[in-house]
């Protein structure tokens, strides 16, 4: 293993205020969509979190001016975009590519969290549950937001490759996880 550290790149200044100024109702009902998309896909997923299938994971974006609550709620996930802080039984934080990069294993999260880039307050436990969940779903969080945009599919599947290449934040699943 390389003993450099990469660079983590941040979200784009716009895009972070453009949430400062957005409704959140719509970005919670799309993530509450697209993560039911998920549960259904991928059922194993919240069968993996066992006992912290109902408990509520705060993912905090630090380059974002909101947090993401996650209540999975045993299969039938619910998210709200929230500009104030919520209480959970584990906040994980770090820049939006970090967390994204893990979800598509583009990021080693032990990695992440001894070099401090992710930080994770409250039950570790349900934070490696999650982790492990994860892994083992091989998720790709750009095909599932395609499949359920019917008509404008190709067009987002566009949009999303050119933001990646352009932004260096993984916004779809890796093949393998990139070394530090």
């Amino acid at each position: 293993m390389s003993t450099h550290k990469i660079s983590i790149p941040h979200c784009p200044a716009a895009l972070a205020n453009l949430l400062r100024i957005a409704p959140l109702v719509p970005v919670s009902l799309s993530l509450t969509a697209c993560s039911r998309r998920i549960a259904k896909n991928h059922p194993g997923l919240f069968q993996r979190l066992g006992k912290y299938g109902c408990g509520r994971f705060i993912l905090n974006p630090t380059d974002l001016p909101i947090v993401l609550c996650l209540d999975p709620n045993n299969g039938a996930p619910r998210v709200r975009a929230l500009r104030k802080p919520c209480q959970g039984t584990v906040k994980i934080s770090g820049p939006l590519a970090a967390l994204l990069g893990l979800v598509h294993g583009a990021y080693d999260g032990d990695a992440l969290f001894f070099s401090r880039d992710l930080v994770i307050e409250g039950d570790t436990a349900a934070a490696l549950a999650m982790r492990n969940a994860i892994d083992d779903a091989e998720l790709d969080i750009t095909e599932e937001i395609v499949a359920i945009s019917g008509p404008f599919a190709q067009p987002f599947k566009h949009i999303f490759n050119i933001a990646e290449r352009r932004s260096g934040v993984y916004l779809t699943r890796q093949e393998e996880a990139t070394e530090w």
